[in-house]
């Protein structure tokens, strides 16, 4: 690269000692950077419904109570956004030859956080029999919930609907223009 830039990196606190949020240094040294992280040991035929997801929300998803014996849904972290990680998306979609749907999972507010970056992106690549859709809080003027106790029922709500395959994907009713 002719021009270095200084890397940022944004990360709550919890996984600053998360064990399954570290890399030995050997994948640090000799390994490379993966812009999209599949899943793994995930039964591709089974799954129907696929998960992306940033940073935190990752953990958050995998660890639930309702993800263990969910062979219908797999997860995939989206580690770059832009420039918009394309080829590695199609890579993911096409991995699962029962693919139903695909929705974009965040815990912030549907007007902040990736939402407004990805959603239009995801829509032109996808392919038109593939649903797409969004599962996060709706639009807020502020990011955070106020409480611990509405934050953690919020929190949970997401995920569980994020990992059940019969709960409707889109939670909040004022769809953007060209979501399904």
């Amino acid at each position: 690269m002719a021009k270095q830039r200084p890397l940022v990196i944004m990360t709550p606190k919890s996984l600053l000692r998360l064990p399954q949020a570290t890399s030995r240094i050997e994948h640090l040294s000799d390994g490379r950077f993966f812009p999209v992280l599949p899943e793994p040991r995930v039964d591709e035929d089974k799954v129907t419904r696929l998960v992306l997801c940033t940073g935190k929300l990752y953990y958050d998803l995998k660890g639930h109570a309702t993800r263990e014996n969910n062979e219908g849904v797999a997860i995939s972290r989206v580690e770059l956004l832009y420039p918009f990680p394309q080829a590695q998306i199609m890579e993911e979609v096409q991995r699962y030859p029962n693919l139903r749907e695909v929705v974009w999972v965040q815990e912030e507010p549907r007007n902040m956080g990736a939402r407004a970056h990805m959603s239009p992106r995801l829509l032109q690549i996808l392919p038109a029999d593939i649903e797409f859709g969004y599962i996060g809080r709706p639009e807020r003027a502020s990011p955070g919930e106020g409480y611990p106790a509405a934050h953690t029922i919020e929190q949970t709500r997401i995920i569980r609907t994020a990992l059940d395959l019969d709960l409707p994907v889109s939670v909040n009713p004022k769809k953007q223009p060209g979501e399904r």
